[in-house]
């Protein structure tokens, strides 16, 4: 008897893979989120200005302005372009300037008489990449070269105590290394809840769930098989992207277990491929199901700790993102990856997802069971 329900299980979840390799348009979301989808959210906010186009109005034609303007180098900010007072405000206007500096007269004077003068720094806040960034870099570059013209020599003495800060398993602060883990966690997620989905809705559209009714099989085989099948594809695709993609593609380092980070996979893909076959069971069509799936993502990927930190939510939104499988499992795959934990630091993550995990499976089931009826 059980080795009949292992055979149904293994049969159905190949007649899932089956339709999955008919289905080119799906085949072809696999491919781009795991490759050109990763990559491009991993380098979707750049960690320094590139290529800026920075226009100066220098009123004090001093070897102080001069300096300033000449420590713009490539390949942060293209070369300084001169303009006049009257150019600005169209040069920004029309999108020519993203930054333009206006340097003071007598701002020179003013250094070496001990005075702080200022310089306006006007920023087209529509370029928010370059902006954000360049700001502070502009302003770094600034306060570097009057420092040191002030000081009359190139390095500035160093005070008899300095802070010296090390960055722990990212120390050149490199974004792209968070951005490509994180969204290797929100493309698992994701395809597991609509490859499900939609082959519960298939199902559906196709009338072949009439035939399943028909044949000595229970609830419980359909929901596994359909769990199986989907559940490895995105698996594979997941190991093939963190490998490839994010480790010889993004020269990120993975200093963990991979095979514990595997294992934690599988726990999560358990919960959110039964949280594909329960929105199944609710929606009537693909594209009810794509709300649905939109509605649940939204707050999955932005609350539960791999945009922004946890401890900077209200404490509210916290507990209740507890319940969230991704939650635990974005501990899990920084811990792992980042860290290189093991097994004893993220026991509690792999409890989590397994009880997270077995009461989604339930009520998926519970859900299907009644749509079978």
């Amino acid at each position: 008897m059980l080795l009949q329900k292992t055979s149904n299980i293994i049969q159905l979840g190949l007649k899932e893979l089956r339709s999955l390799y008919q289905d080119p348009a799906m085949l072809l979301l696999i491919l781009y989120s795991f490759t050109v989808g990763i990559y491009a959210s991993a380098h979707s906010i750049p960690e320094t200005p590139y290529r800026a186009t920075l226009a100066v109005i220098d009123e004090d034609q001093s070897t102080a302005s001069n300096r300033i303007i000449d420590a713009f180098q490539m390949p942060y900010f293209l070369k300084p372009e001169h303009i006049g007072l009257d150019e600005m405000d169209h040069g920004l206007d029309s999108g020519l300037y993203t930054f333009t500096l206006n340097i003071p007269p007598k701002f020179q004077q003013d250094l070496l008489a001990g005075r702080t003068p200022s310089i306006q720094l006007n920023v087209d806040a529509t370029q928010v990449s370059q902006a954000f960034t360049g700001a502070g870099y502009i302003q770094q570059i600034i306060n570097t070269q009057t420092s040191e013209f002030i000081a009359r020599y190139r390095n500035i003495e160093s005070s008899s105590i300095e802070a010296v800060v090390r960055m722990e398993y990212n120390p050149n602060l490199i974004s792209a290394w968070f951005g490509a883990v994180n969204e290797v966690i929100n493309q698992i997620t994701m395809l597991s809840i609509i490859l499900t989905g939609a082959a519960v809705i298939r199902e559906r559209e196709h009338g072949t769930i009439e035939h399943l009714l028909v044949m000595p099989l229970t609830p419980v085989e359909i929901m596994l098989a359909k769990v199986w099948s989907m559940g490895l594809i995105v698996l594979v695709a997941a190991i093939f992207s963190l490998f490839l993609v994010v480790h010889i593609w993004l020269n990120v380092p993975l200093y963990g277990s991979i095979t514990l980070f595997i294992f934690g996979t599988t726990l999560l893909l358990f919960t959110t491929t039964s949280m594909g076959i329960f929105l199944g069971t609710v929606a009537r069509s693909m594209p009810q199901l794509g709300l649905l799936i939109i509605l649940l993502l939204i707050p999955l990927q932005i609350l539960s700790g791999g945009k922004t930190p946890r401890e900077s939510m209200p404490e509210l939104i916290q507990h209740i993102m507890l319940i969230a499988p991704t939650t635990h499992f974005v501990i899990l795959g920084q811990s792992i990856l980042f860290r290189g934990a093991g097994i004893s630091t993220v026991w509690p993550q792999l409890v989590a997802l397994a009880g997270i995990g077995s009461l989604f499976f339930f009520s998926a089931l519970s859900r299907l069971r009644k749509s079978l009826q």
